[in-house]
């Protein structure tokens, strides 16, 4: 078996081309407001490309840079200040912010009307209760991708190996809401391979280079995999999946890069606009 590859980066492109056109008949321009880390090159280079993408959309994305002096206060006080700007539609706080600032404190700020990555506590309130808000970007991109290729999850046996915030536990939610079987698990999980086996979906989010090997997947079981991760000495990122391995075993895969990435960023904007629609 090989399997077919969930192509995130074409599907962007088409939801792109989609934003472009809706953006088109809107009175206002979508604005996205970033506040980034000016000191992790990851960050800065991801908002970049963030950027490149809305503008493309007819969007337009600006940003506050927040370094090693930034206060506390003067962050709560630039999120407020977006919060109430009105030229202003989605607001990022892009994760991660440098580490003597609380970005938790910083989420409830931002709070849920302009939260357009769906990952406040408020936000993620909603998606517990199945209350409408806008849906964490990642999960969100990975639901589009799957229903964009028909798969449907109704009462199938999905695994999450990982439970953060942004990506896991929104990502077993997201999934439990289609009707699928959640088992949320990590890397402390006992038996993790033989649990992964079970699974006719699995949706890697550990942070572990290539963790999930073939032998973990069950043949035909669909895999998704929201992992970057450098490994020195690899010429490119690679997931937390070992998709060479896994490819061999899966029915459908997302590849790293050209899986979810692209679909984080198409989310956003999709979310964006959809504030700029409530006005």
């Amino acid at each position: 078996m090989s399997a077919q590859i969930l192509d995130g980066l074409a599907l962007a492109r088409q939801i792109r081309a989609e934003l472009k056109d809706r953006v088109a008949t809107l009175k206002q321009t979508p604005h996205l407001h970033v506040f980034v880390a000016e000191q992790d090159p990851a960050s800065v280079a991801y908002v970049g490309m963030k950027r490149k993408w809305a503008e493309m959309a007819g969007m337009q994305v600006s940003t506050t840079p927040v370094g090693p002096q930034t206060k506390q206060e003067d962050l709560i006080r630039g999120i407020q200040t977006a919060n109430e700007d009105p030229a202003i539609h989605g607001v990022l706080v892009q994760h991660p912010l440098p580490a003597h600032l609380d970005e938790q404190a910083a989420l409830l700020a931002l709070g849920p009307k302009k939260d357009v990555d769906g990952i406040t506590p408020q936000s993620l309130g909603a998606l517990t209760c199945g209350l409408p808000g806008f849906r964490c970007a990642t999960p969100l991109g990975a639901m589009l991708l799957l229903e964009h290729h028909g798969i449907d999850l109704t009462g199938i046996q999905a695994v999450v190996v990982g439970r953060s915030v942004i990506v896991g536990k929104p990502m077993a939610l997201m999934l439990l809401e289609r009707n699928a079987t959640v088992t949320i698990a990590h890397s402390k999980t006992k038996d993790l391979p033989d649990l992964c086996r079970q699974a006719d979906l699995v949706a890697a989010a550990v942070g572990r280079p290539e963790m999930v090997k073939g032998d973990w997947i069950k043949p035909g079981a669909v895999v998704l995999d929201a992992g970057y991760n450098r490994v020195e000495g690899r010429e490119k990122d690679v997931g937390d999946v070992d998709f060479e391995s896994a490819s061999k075993v899966a029915s459908w895969i997302t590849p790293v890069p050209g899986g979810l990435g692209p679909m984080t960023v198409a989310s956003l904007l999709r979310n964006t606009v959809e504030a700029a629609c409530k006005g």
